[in-house]
């Protein structure tokens, strides 16, 4: 990943990311008490906005937190954030944790005020040979918390899971909890079995990705057959073809998994219907305001 835009969101306040400071007894610090958003911007246009936005509030909700900003408010930060470092091709990390007290309790929640933090960073760029080639992906059990639904800012699991794949020299790591598949450590995972385009069905196991609802979206576009639906370890294991979305990945082929080969072997036909539309719906988009 690229280092971050220098100017990022304090509290009400726009200041070089630097100098931006937090309370040490801040609960998002201590307890990981908060939840967060990835978002996108293309062209200096934020992307998938009110699915991002209404899955923060869903997630502050889930951990008994009000929203602090209306979604003007929202977008006045977000406009502000990416003028001021640059416009262009970007992504948005913000974040909301209950604040900070004085002391350490576990209960009852305080009424603080919140901490709001949001900073930008250079949109990464798949590389040629991810396109051409697709990746590499490892499989390990799921050991997350039963909460996974809430986009916690306590991402210890997550964290431990992903470096299983970069050890392996891998891309992602594909979990799999009582014999079904889950998620990826950071990822949705996407299946083709039979010609149809599978994902399992969310559920408080599963991330409810926003990224998914596009490949979902783009799928119905070319007119694949796409459903919510388990997927076993087997049917994993010998799909036609395997995908995983993000929003700072977009959608991505998966052509190895556990050392062998997904199908072919390298990047289905169906990926590669679905990766040109949502290039092309990304162009459609510009033309749109967002706000």
């Amino acid at each position: 990943m690229a280092e971050p835009l220098p100017t990022c969101y304090l509290n009400g306040e726009y200041l070089p990311l630097e100098q931006a400071r937090i309370s040490p007894l801040d609960r998002g610090f201590l307890y990981g008490d908060g939840v967060y958003e990835v978002m996108p911007i293309y062209g200096g246009r934020p992307f998938r906005l009110e699915s991002h936005c209404a899955r923060l509030a869903r997630s502050l909700g889930e951990i008994r937190m009000a929203d602090p900003h209306s979604r003007a408010q929202w977008c006045d930060i977000f406009a502000t954030l990416i003028a001021r470092n640059g416009g262009g091709d970007q992504y948005i990390y913000w974040q909301v944790t209950r604040g900070a007290e004085r002391g350490r309790n576990h209960a009852p929640l305080p009424s603080v005020p919140r901490t709001v933090f949001a900073f930008c960073s250079p949109l990464p760029i798949a590389p040629p040979a991810v396109l051409e080639q697709g990746v590499a992906c490892v499989t390990a059990p799921d050991m997350r918390w039963t909460r996974c639904d809430i986009k916690s800012v306590a991402l210890l699991a997550n964290v431990l899971l992903r470096q299983l794949a970069v050890d392996a020299g891998a891309a992602e790591t594909i979990l799999l909890r009582d014999g079904e598949l889950t998620e990826a450590s950071a990822s949705t995972v996407h299946v083709v079995i039979g010609g149809e385009l599978r994902t399992p069905p969310d559920s408080r196991k599963i991330l409810p990705g926003t990224t998914r609802g596009v490949v979902e979206k783009l799928a119905a576009r070319i007119a694949l057959p796409c459903r919510a639906a388990p997927v076993t370890e087997l049917e994993l294991r010998r799909a036609e073809e395997i995908w995983i979305s993000a929003a700072t990945r977009e959608v991505q082929p998966v052509t190895t998994l556990d050392g062998q080969p997904v199908g072919a072997g390298r990047p289905g036909p169906l990926w590669r219907r679905v990766y040109d539309e949502f290039q092309r719906w990304k162009q459609e988009l510009q033309h749109q305001p967002w706000r």
